[in-house]
């Protein structure tokens, strides 16, 4: 398939403070060092590095729940982040924000839904994950507000201080794919399950492989004239080929089935939009983990085998 050259735009969200573990905050900075930029730009794509966001300014909050951490930070860092999203969801640009923690998402999946409903579009996501991260205020044990996004996203009530005011455009469940998971708390599948959310996990794609999972899905987001957001976790992929996570769940998606997704969503040509979370370099070998979600990013953006140098990790 022939590449479509795009105007992307590369935004960095160092948010930490949503993971058990710190050290995403390097994210960013590992994706440039990588080389994430001059990649797209062999591509043939035009790159535009707008630089790390900053968390918004806040007052002081009362936190809905005392074991939540970092209650303020999540506020803040969700604010920002919506506001740039919505900016670029408005725009001709391709944004790919570079966590950074997946609280990151309800930030910018949240503007992306408000831009895509200012052109009378639904919003779809897929979710490449090893947890749900559908989480409430109420329902988390650990705090960590990265297993909340998903949640907030949905719609699911208590998080009306996100934003400082209630969530406008929500996303619809139904729309919401998560792929890859094998890690889900009681509490969350039962939510998953009442508001419909549609989950495959590693058990499914062992026995039934991707293609037969992702083309349904695909062709619901082109048949709604949808627009498509992919909110990519390191944790989605195996440990053995991504040790740079704080949350490592064995059993994750290996180097082909990871490249397989991205390579038959470029080919769909419906994705708009583009998480790379949960990287922490602190806990990388030498940088693979970082290489490697680069290296997906370009089967994304229409890198093929034939284009693809020898590799030594």
């Amino acid at each position: 398939m022939t590449v479509v050259r795009k105007e992307i735009v590369l935004v960095g969200a160092p948010v930490d403070e949503g993971a058990g573990q710190r050290g995403c905050v390097m994210g960013p900075d590992a994706y440039r060092t990588a080389g994430l930029k001059g990649m797209l730009e062999a591509l043939g794509h035009s790159v535009a590095d707008h630089g790390n966001v900053s968390p918004a300014q806040i007052g002081n909050l009362r936190s809905p729940n005392p074991v939540l951490k970092n209650y303020g930070a999540y506020v803040a860092w969700t604010r920002a982040l919506h506001v740039k999203a919505a900016d670029l969801g408005a725009s001709q640009a391709f944004p790919i924000y570079l966590g950074g923690d997946h609280a990151m998402a309800a930030g910018s999946v949240s503007g992306q839904a408000k831009a895509a409903a200012a052109q009378g579009r639904p919003l779809f996501v897929l979710w490449l994950d090893a947890h749900s991260d559908f989480h409430t205020f109420d329902s988390t044990a650990s705090g960590n507000l990265h297993g909340t996004p998903l949640a907030f996203l949905c719609g699911l009530p208590g998080f009306d201080d996100l934003l400082g005011t209630p969530l406008q455009h929500t996303l619809k469940p139904e729309n919401v794919e998560i792929l890859g998971a094998r890690s889900i708390d009681p509490e969350e599948r039962d939510l998953l399950r009442s508001h419909g959310v549609r989950v495959s996990d590693m058990r499914r794609i062992d026995e039934e492989g991707i293609t037969p999972i992702l083309e349904p899905f695909l062709e619901r987001v082109q048949a709604s004239n949808g627009l498509l957001h992919v909110s990519l976790d390191v944790d989605f992929l195996d440990p053995e080929i991504a040790p740079a996570v704080g949350t490592t769940v064995p059993g994750g998606a290996s180097f082909r089935e990871a490249h397989l997704v991205m390579e038959m969503l470029h080919d769909s040509g419906l994705v708009t939009s583009l998480d790379l979370v949960e990287l922490n370099p602190f806990l990388d070998e030498r940088g693979r983990t970082a290489r490697l979600m680069v290296d997906l990013a370009g089967s994304l953006f229409g890198r093929r085998i034939f284009d693809r140098p020898t590799q030594s990790f």
